[in-house]
């Protein structure tokens, strides 16, 4: 037997490398991966440096790695079945059924067999969830409480710690102007590091150069992500020394000159493997336990980890693959082309879009009520946006992009956000220093000028209205739709059909 590690999967104290000691290891490293879309360049040097990293490793601890450079997996198997026939890969379950399918077409096209084991790099099992889930109704803040008493995190006597499930209210606040967070951890690169890097620039720099990106992706000298274990827990050490304290009140603020705020940074660790979620929530528990962390951040934080990131990972398992192309809204405009060159005036998309395109990477809140609100009000199809994320981010994979977007960002499916998260200039005014700085006007509708929020947004409610009023959720909005007279539905329509065409034509 033989243990296959793919390239997300890298643990080594725990599943199939743990449970197999003596087992030599196959890791292959597919060129055919890089070209599936137009990945960030920082997504490629990540993925593939990591995976480097992870074989020196091995092989220092005395490990027999098998470790392939080719164009396709398909390659890489077949070689691999070539040199030991009739071989078994031991790997860890995909996240889709589809996925295990073609992985079982390949190793039986090349001749071996394959055995899946469970995916240890999560808290909640398959089975557990679905025990959970029995009455079809999946509901994030049920799972959480579930999460919760099943590991005991948190919990005091079979009671949440401090008497609340969460302290969302008091983790929307907006820093002080004098506030400055620290700064986000750095890592040196080594060779490895380096040289898949001039690898990656000579492979693909020239695709950054033409549509859909045009021109400009990636700041080289903002490559910031852990490539290696020993990376990886600096990154969290720092994390918690220094940022959660601040990660809670402040985690939904945006900024234009900070780009990190306080938050953790570990997304790309933890979907790697180089991290596990249990080491991570027991870490920020030991500093709320040791007076070093309040408990409105810590819980803030276990809530991303122990609750929406299990929560998500299978409710993709359960709804794939219709959930991918699901568009309940019936939505058809394209990707705006600005989402690919940062080239609007509107502030905070233009922000957002520059710091995607610098270093792959933009914070949650930035990613729902900026570029996925933006989507949402626009009418983009859900499947080209999720695309664009899966493209565009350095911790996106298909798993956690699909459900945060075709569902959460963009009401794609309805299979668990009660309501769509469409917020007008209002909220951005509010959650962050954008509008200040925008030569739109955060406080108009219509006219010369306006927010383009503004008009996209009741223009969204108005042309949903058959999908929406009937949404509990929603009855005080479609109260104020109701006490809009016909003159100014007029001019709101007519302003959302200009910023379509400002959009379509480059110039918004």
């Amino acid at each position: 037997m033989t243990v296959w590690l793919r390239a997300d999967h890298l643990v080594r104290r725990r599943g199939p490398l743990a449970r197999r000691p003596d087992e030599r290891v196959l890791l292959v490293e597919a060129e055919s991966f890089a070209r599936k879309l137009p990945y960030h360049p920082h997504k490629l040097t990540l993925v593939f440096a990591a995976l480097r990293h992870f074989r020196d490793d091995l092989r220092a601890e005395g490990r027999t790695v098998d470790y392939r450079q080719v164009d396709t997996f398909e390659e890489g198997l077949t070689a691999h079945f070539e040199g030991r026939p009739d071989d078994t890969l031991v790997t860890t379950m995909p996240q889709a059924p589809g996925a295990r399918e073609r992985i079982e077409r390949i190793v039986a096209d090349a001749g071996g067999a394959v055995e899946f084991v469970p995916d240890e790099r999560f808290l909640c099992s398959p089975g557990q969830f679905d025990t959970w889930a029995s009455d079809g109704r999946y509901r994030h803040e049920e799972f959480y409480r579930f999460m919760r008493r099943s590991t005991g995190y948190l919990m005091d006597d079979g009671d949440p710690v401090g008497g609340e499930w969460n302290y969302d209210d008091q983790n929307r606040e907006t820093p002080p102007d004098d506030w400055t967070p620290a700064d986000p951890p750095t890592f040196e690169r080594d060779e490895t590091t380096e040289a898949v890097a001039e690898w990656v620039r000579e492979t693909f720099d020239g695709s950054y150069d033409d549509p859909p990106y045009g021109g400009d992706w990636a700041d080289p000298e903002s490559f910031c992500w852990p490539v290696t274990r020993r990376q990886a827990v600096r990154a969290l050490d720092h994390f918690v020394t220094h940022r959660l304290t601040d990660f809670g009140p402040y985690q939904d603020a945006m900024r234009g000159d900070e780009w990190a705020m306080s938050h953790s940074l570990l997304s790309t660790s933890l979907n790697l493997g180089l991290l596990l979620p249990d080491e991570v929530v027991e870490r920020s528990i030991a500093a709320y336990e040791g007076g070093e962390a309040p408990l409105n951040s810590v819980e803030g934080f276990v809530r991303q980890v122990l609750g929406w990131r299990e929560f998500l990972r299978h409710v993709y398992r359960r709804e794939m693959p219709a959930l991918a192309d699901a568009n309940q809204l019936g939505a058809t405009e394209d990707v705006p082309e600005f989402y690919w060159t940062g080239e609007t005036d509107m502030a905070c998309l233009s922000d957002v879009v520059d710091g995607v395109r610098a270093r792959g990477y933009s914070h949650h809140i930035e990613r729902l009520m900026v570029l996925a609100n933006f989507g949402l009000i626009y009418g983009v199809e859900p499947a080209q946006l999720n695309r664009w994320f899966h493209a565009g981010y350095v911790d996106a994979f298909h798993w956690v992009t699909t459900p945060n977007v075709v569902e959460m960002g963009l009401y794609g499916a309805g299979v668990f956000a009660t309501k769509p998260y469409a917020a007008s200039a209002n909220y951005l005014d509010e959650m962050s220093d954008y509008c200040s700085g925008c030569p739109y006007d955060e406080t108009k509708t219509t006219g010369e000028g306006a927010c383009p929020f503004n008009a996209l947004y009741w223009d969204f409610l108005d042309r949903n209205e058959d999908a929406l009023r009937s949404n509990h959720r929603m009855g005080l909005l479609y109260t104020h739709v109701d006490n809009t007279d016909e003159e100014e539905w007029t001019e709101i329509r007519a302003r959302a059909d200009e910023i379509r065409r400002l959009a379509r034509s480059g110039d918004l």
